[in-house]
This record gives C-alpha cells, structure tokens and sequence, in this order.
C-alpha cells in the first residue's frame, strides 16, 4: 500500500516537474520572433510590377510577359507610355504609380528606361528598376546622345517624320518606323506575320522626347538590373552594357533584337522575377 502510495504522489507530482523543466530548459530552434519574422516574410504581398514600354511599340508588346509574371503570381499593370516628352512622360507615370498599392518594381523598355529612371527618383516604393534593352540616363543625358554615343544604330535610316499639332498651339514632329523596314530593324527576330502588326500599330515618338534631357536618375539609389539584346538595331548593345555598367546593374545578356520582351518573354521574365526575389 505504501509503495502505491508513494507512486500515486509521483504520478501527480510529474506535470509540475515537467512544466519547471521545459521552462529552465533552453528551446531548441529560433526564437519565437525569428518565426514570426520568417512567417511575416513568406505572407508578405509580391510587388507589383509596372512595365512602361518605349517609342515605336505599345503596351501590347509586354503580353507574353504579363502571362508569365500572372501565373508566378504578380500582380501587374503595363501603362500607356505617352511619348511625347521626357517630362511629361515621367509626370504621367507617376500619376499611375500613385494608385499603385505596396512595393512595386518598375520596368521599363527603350525610351521607356529614360522614363522609369525619373518616375522613381523620391518614390519609396519602388525597390527594383529592371532596364530591358533600354536608356539608362544620368542627368543631363537625352536617349539620342546616348543611342549615339557607340557605333552599330540604323534607326535614323527607316524612320518617317510626320508632323502632329501642340496642345498649346504650332506643330511638333514625331517619327515612326517605315513599315517596310520594321520587321528587319525593331524585330527580325519576331515572325514576319507578328512583326506586321507591331509596324501598323506602333506608336509614334516625339523627337522631343527623344532629345530632352534627363533629370535626377533613381538608378543611383534603387538597385537595378538590365537585360542587353545583343542584336539591338535601335540601341547599339556596347551603349547598354555601358549604361548598365556604370548603374551597377544586375545584367543578363540574350541573343534578341530591339523587340526582345516580344521575342524572348520568358528571358524578360526571369529577369523581372529576380528582381522581385532580391529586393522584397
């Protein structure tokens, strides 16, 4: 009877015992915080992505993009880039980034790069700039001192100048690509049926737009990756690696023309992808 007894009081005894144990003892694993952190982490929204296509293209041209980065799960809007005036381009995109909701990356095509590169100068928000086969300006810099600045560029030699009236009166002149000529220098690498499409419903570009100067470049601040097309008729491939260079940019290389996020989505993806992944 004693030793049930004496057996009974350690079986009611050993709840207390444990409970003083495991509160002495050290857990094993991370601290609560840790987890909560991590669990904050994997909960936390994707950013969305702003894509901002360049002259003689429109938002279209970012389609097979925007179905890859919908099935990762980005949420994504691609704006209609004016193309009428560095400025004026640049106050207009960051009218649509103000009814952008959280973390965005913005990336931009062409001309499109000179654009994102204002858009995002004091903007919080923005935590990745990607640059796909684009103009990465410091201030002072236009897209057409830049296209200049190597040689391997036959832009000048197929596009049309066509007048278009000024909202505050007179005449500016924007250009456009001939159609004839488009598929071999914005696209060779599009099937020619595609490429028709893309020369009937390009949009036309300033030569304002192309000649303003940029200003402040939120490529000094935001990390960056750039995509460089080495078959680039538009932008010679030695001034995008040189603009990429000198913004410390993340930089892929594919074998693509002017026309790549049309050619090769899936490259463009990545890059985009990657981009989100490091900076969220």
């Amino acid at each position: 009877m004693l030793t049930t007894k004496r057996s009974l009081a350690l079986v009611l005894a050993l709840p207390a015992t444990l409970a003083t144990l495991i509160g002495a003892a050290p857990m094993s694993g991370p601290p609560a915080d840790g987890i909560a952190a991590a669990d904050d982490h994997r909960r936390a929204p994707k950013p969305t992505v702003v894509l901002v296509h360049g002259a003689f293209a429109d938002a279209s041209s970012w389609s097979g993009t925007i179905k890859r980065l919908r099935r990762a799960g980005y949420p994504v809007v691609a704006t209609a880039n004016p193309l009428r005036g560095l400025a004026h381009d640049t106050a207009y995109l960051r009218g649509v980034l103000a009814g952008v909701d959280g973390p965005v990356v913005l990336v931009g095509h062409s001309y499109g790069g000179a654009v994102i590169s204002g858009a995002a100068v004091g903007d919080g928000r923005v935590k990745a700039l990607v640059y796909i086969a684009a103009f990465t300006p410091d201030k002072g810099e236009s897209a057409a001192q830049l296209a200049a600045k190597f040689p391997g560029s036959t832009l000048g030699e197929t596009v049309n100048p066509q007048p278009y009236p000024l909202p505050g009166g007179g005449t500016g002149t924007e250009l456009v690509i001939d159609q004839a000529t488009y598929h071999r220098q914005f696209a060779a690498d599009v099937p020619a049926a595609d490429a028709a499409v893309m020369a009937a419903t390009q949009r036309p570009v300033a030569t304002a737009a192309l000649e303003e100067k940029a200003g402040e470049a939120a490529w000094k601040t935001i990390p960056s990756w750039a995509l460089i097309a080495t078959a680039d008729k538009n932008i010679p491939p030695a001034a995008e690696r040189w603009m990429a260079r000198r913004a410390g940019s993340h930089t892929t290389e594919v074998a693509a023309s002017h026309a790549v996020p049309v050619s090769r989505p899936a490259v463009v993806t990545d890059v985009i992808i990657d981009a989100a992944r490091a900076t969220r």
